[in-house]
């Protein structure tokens, strides 16, 4: 991670939570998923590829609000978010009466903060650096939805079952990077996402907890996220509430005149 000063660093491992954890849970239109499928070792890789990718969510837009719980060093906050996103194009949150947003485009990160009259508008370094993967708008979408962040078509994989998920891997890992998806039989999202950097010592771990239904599309319901490099640990939680889909949505987003850049070297 990198070495800012502890205001800075603070204050981006919470825009961090909430670019990579924004999404999805209860409304009256909303049912949890019973997890009911057994993972069999009959299914080839192609064809656990090919049902993962059959059931990415479809949707215009969700709003809603979500609770975020971040704990590091024994210490833990957590904070509730109006959210709002429109597939492929916006992430947006804001907490309440406005004190700080977010806006989260395929071209730009943008947010700030009225508590301390500063703000960050860049690119995707900062989150790349944080977890150690290079980062765009379709990677942080893909973890929001449980689904892979890599294409799956790109390079051969190869299938195992492991606690009735199918464990997907690269037939040839990279030796920089080790990458598994584990895969759930019922519905065949993520359960868990996990990378490696050995020479680094880097985790990255994202756990699925639970699915729900929401208007025919299945989507994470509780997420788990931890972070490691070397003895620092970052976990984050997530609770989705009150979502609805497909309404306009508006993007309200200005950074206020005399705030201060956070600029990262």
């Amino acid at each position: 991670m990198k070495k800012l000063n502890d205001k800075i660093h603070h204050t981006f491992k919470i825009v961090f939570a909430l670019a990579m954890l924004l999404f999805v849970t209860n409304c009256k239109s909303t049912k949890s998923i019973v997890v009911s499928g057994e993972a069999s070792d009959k299914l080839s890789a192609k064809q656990v590829i090919k049902q993962h990718q059959k059931n990415n969510a479809d949707f215009k837009t969700l709003s809603g609000k979500v609770k975020i719980e971040l704990i590091q060093d024994q210490k833990e906050q957590g904070h509730t978010f109006n959210i709002r996103i429109e597939k492929d194009k916006t992430i947006w949150l804001s907490a309440s009466f406005g004190v700080a947003r977010m806006m989260i485009t395929p071209e730009k990160v943008r947010f700030y903060n009225k508590i301390d009259n500063e703000y960050f508008d860049g690119d995707y370094k900062l989150l790349s650096d944080f977890v150690g993967v290079d980062l765009d708008f379709n990677r942080v979408q893909n973890i929001l939805l449980g689904q892979a962040i890599f294409d799956l078509k790109s390079e051969p994989h190869k299938v195992s079952v492991n606690e009735n998920s199918y464990a997907l891997q690269p037939k040839d890992q990279n030796a920089l990077l080790e990458l598994f998806y584990l895969i759930n039989p019922s519905h065949f999202k993520m359960d868990s996402l996990q990378l490696f950097q050995q020479l680094k010592k880097r985790i990255l771990q994202v756990d699925y907890k639970s699915y729900q239904e929401v208007k025919n599309q299945i989507l994470p319901k509780d997420i788990r996220i931890i972070a490691v490099e070397d003895s620092d640990q970052v976990t984050i939680t997530m609770e989705f509430k009150s979502l609805t889909l497909n309404e306009d949505v508006r993007f309200p987003f200005k950074i206020p005149a005399g705030y201060k850049e956070i600029v990262i070297k």
